[in-house]
């Protein structure tokens, strides 16, 4: 087996290092929040901010181009044009304009396949399985209570429910459900910590005791919270 020379290990180096402050940079336009238009900080305050090189922030800066999450117009600087990666958005909607009416789209989408695939997953699920949701769940109750970012664990639980369900086109509708999950969270700015919470427990606690009652009627609770405040964000809108 030939090694690695020097220069391909360091390539790979900066290449794994690009990789992860792409995330971080992405995680930071979430949090901050910056929102769709608004410019970026330039190359040396991220690099401050974020422990790195010039170099390393161009790099990242070119892989979230890539996903569609930022765009450098020139001699003006860098700027966020969608919060929902490419890679995550496999319908294409983050060109929808109106991201409010298109989170209440999503989770009308989401109320009529969620509560069905916990349903399945409460039938299905292996010990296994339920040992993942429940660290999921933990960890999304612990990020919430400190006040750090819990977007991707939120991601990673409903994503472990629709692989509970062990149904093999359920599984392709994860990314949908990703991308739902992803929009929620934007548009409403993390204001339904409580119940996110406490939903998740119910929807945990009955997929372990294989109750599929309990978990369709969990998750039809979760959707439903989620519903309602996406249409009383849409309401102060239209009376702001």
């Amino acid at each position: 087996m030939q090694k690695a020379n020097k220069g391909e290990l360091s390539n790979l180096k900066n290449k794994l290092l690009a990789e992860q402050v792409q995330e971080q940079i992405y995680q930071y336009i979430l949090d901050t929040p910056i929102d769709v238009g608004a410019k970026l900080p330039n190359e040396f305050e991220l690099g401050d901010r974020f422990g790195v090189g010039r170099s390393t922030i161009r790099e990242a800066v070119k892989l979230l181009i890539s996903r569609g999450i930022l765009e450098v117009r020139r001699g003006s600087g860098t700027y966020v044009v969608s919060t929902t990666p490419v890679d995550m958005d496999p319908l294409g909607l983050g060109a929808v304009e109106d991201k409010m009416a298109l989170a209440l789209d999503l989770v009308n989408v989401r109320i009529i396949l969620e509560p069905g695939i916990a349903e399945m997953a409460a039938l299905n699920a292996t010990e296994e399985d339920v040992e993942k949701l429940r660290n999921l769940c933990d960890s999304v109750e612990r990020k919430i209570k400190v006040g750090d970012s819990y977007i991707e664990d939120d991601i990673a639980f409903h994503t472990c429910v629709a692989e509970c369900s062990k149904n093999k086109v359920v599984e392709q509708l994860i990314p949908i459900i990703d991308t739902a999950v992803l929009m929620f969270v934007n548009v409403t700015h993390k204001k339904l910590t409580d119940e996110t919470v406490m939903t998740h427990r119910a929807v945990t606690d009955a997929i372990a005791e294989h109750d599929p009652i309990g978990a369709k009627t969990a998750m039809m609770m979760h959707m439903t919270f989620n519903r309602n405040m996406i249409r009383q964000l849409m309401r102060d809108g239209r009376e702001a």
